[in-house]
């Protein structure tokens, strides 16, 4: 059984953990090893919603106003695990919605997520997850995932 750590009560690291784990790595073979290790559908979806250009966010640009859940990781929130499954609704060729209630929608999902998890989707959709992490590029990911095509999304 995996070991937890204090960081996270759940056994499964999230997301924004992986990225860290990654971004913290010294050589481009450690960064691809530890993103085929924590490799999920999750994962490359928002990969992909970064860096593909031909994804694009039908979400204003910027920061969102929301607030953020305090509540410590690994317990009373959702994951991006989970959550990535509907983040078709906020992007070009998705579920056709009135901007207000794309955006209140989004909105809802972030404050369900764990305050790292939030920043990072903020992040990723407009295509800025190197502000954070700064080591992870594009080639990186395509190294990592070569079953990723990139371009013809939107």
């Amino acid at each position: 059984m995996p070991t937890r750590s204090i960081e996270n009560s759940n056994a499964r690291l999230l997301i924004s953990e992986v990225l860290r784990k990654v971004s913290n790595a010294k050589t481009k073979k450690e960064k691809i090893d530890l993103l085929r290790k924590y490799n999920s559908n999750a994962l490359r979806q928002l990969m992909i919603i970064n860096f593909d250009d031909s994804v694009i966010c039908e979400l204003p640009e910027g920061d969102v106003p929301y607030t953020p859940n305090d509540a410590p990781i690994g317990t009373d929130h959702t994951r991006l695990e989970q959550e990535y499954r509907g983040l078709y609704r906020f992007f070009k060729g998705g579920m056709k919605l009135p901007s207000l209630k794309r955006e209140s929608m989004f909105v809802q999902l972030l404050e369900g997520l764990s305050a790292e998890e939030a920043e990072l989707l903020v992040l990723v959709k407009d295509g800025r997850l190197n502000e954070k992490y700064k080591r992870i590029t594009k080639a990186v990911i395509s190294e990592a995932f070569p079953s990723i095509e990139w371009g013809g999304r939107s």
